[in-house]
């Protein structure tokens, strides 16, 4: 090997050996500032992995969590075969009714949120899924005069003086949520008995 081949042969090796080294160092910076995408604590030098908790998590709730998603699924599905939307003002609306009630008893919406470990997007995905609800099953959920009667009578419940409308205002907006949750329930089963379904996860 003459000295030109030498000379060009070491600088490869030394190149390779540089960039490997910068692989390396590269791996290591990445390693430490994303550690918390795979490293949940530490314990006494020990590690805790994120893919223990995941595994530890589907083990008590997976099918429960699993279920949700499907019926989240179906649901989203079944609005969109019927053409059923919610619009910006819709929940726009909700939202200022949100924020004037926590308003009134001495908080912000955020303070709110915070409180039940949830953000206005989380928030905004349930307004949007309650409010396609309402209008999947508006015509089931509808609720009389006589049906308000009903109900004060079954409850043995007195309206408070002078607040006579309110009072039965109130009992309606009950009596709607119990209908719709039953409604709901009813869909959901119905969705299920006629969905393809496959599970392959072991919960």
């Amino acid at each position: 090997m003459n000295n030109y081949l030498k000379l060009v042969f070491s600088r490869k090796v030394i190149n390779l050996k540089s960039v490997s080294v910068l692989a390396v160092v590269i791996i290591a910076s990445l390693a430490f500032i994303y550690r918390g995408l795979f490293i949940a604590a530490t314990v006494n030098g020990s590690f805790i992995s994120r893919l223990s908790i995941i595994r530890s998590l589907e083990k008590q709730s997976g099918k429960a969590v699993l279920d949700g998603l499907i019926t989240e699924k179906l649901f989203e599905g079944e609005a969109q075969r019927r053409g059923i939307s919610v619009s910006q003002e819709e929940i726009d609306a909700v939202l200022k009714n949100i924020e004037e009630q926590v308003k009134a008893q001495g908080t912000t919406l955020d303070q709110a949120l915070a409180m039940r470990s949830m953000t206005k997007e989380d928030l905004i995905t349930q307004i949007i899924s309650q409010k396609k609800l309402e209008k999947m099953l508006a015509d089931k959920a509808q609720v009389s005069e006589a049906d308000i009667d009903a109900y004060i009578a079954d409850n043995k419940l007195t309206p408070p003086k002078g607040q006579e409308a309110d009072f039965r205002k109130s009992a309606g907006n009950q009596l709607r949520q119990q209908k719709l949750a039953t409604e709901a329930d009813a869909l959901i089963a119905n969705l299920r008995e006629t969905a393809s379904i496959g599970r392959f996860a072991g919960y």
